[in-house]
């Protein structure tokens, strides 16, 4: 004998705003209201985790996470994930200088930046915080 599936019940607001999101989201929570749409035409949660590439268990976390607080419930909640090795408030200074100084030598600059803050980074790394600060206006060209 299967599990019994939960079903949530969809309002044709609640649809319509899943469905705008699960287009126009981010790619995680774009996944996540897929799994709210899905539930909501009857898949059961494993047919659900087959679907999108997940496991059972996460499916019902966020259908609970979904009933409990809508929409809110399936945004990542601040101060999750990963932290940023460079930090815009301590590091831009001291990154902007030594990018000022090696202006042409990118990989010059970044051995200098880790030294002086003690941490290691690629490349990636610091030309993503660079285009971040530029994006934010706060580096000059």
């Amino acid at each position: 004998m299967g599990r019994k599936t939960k079903v949530i019940e969809l309002t044709s607001d609640q649809q319509v705003e899943l469905e705008k999101i699960y287009k126009q989201g981010s790619r995680i929570l774009s996944k996540r209201c897929h799994m709210i749409l899905l539930n909501g035409q009857g898949q059961s949660c494993q047919k659900i985790a087959d679907l999108l590439r997940t496991n059972r268990v996460s499916v019902n976390k966020w259908l609970n996470r979904y009933e409990e607080a809508g929409i809110e419930g399936l945004k990542t909640k601040k101060g999750q994930g990963r932290k940023p090795i460079l930090n815009k408030e301590t590091d831009e200074l001291k990154v902007k200088n030594q990018v000022k100084k090696e202006r042409q030598r990118l990989k010059n600059a970044k051995q200098e930046i880790e030294k002086e803050l003690g941490k290691e980074f690629s490349m990636k790394t610091l030309k993503r915080f660079l285009k971040n600060l530029s994006a934010d206006g706060n580096v000059s060209g």
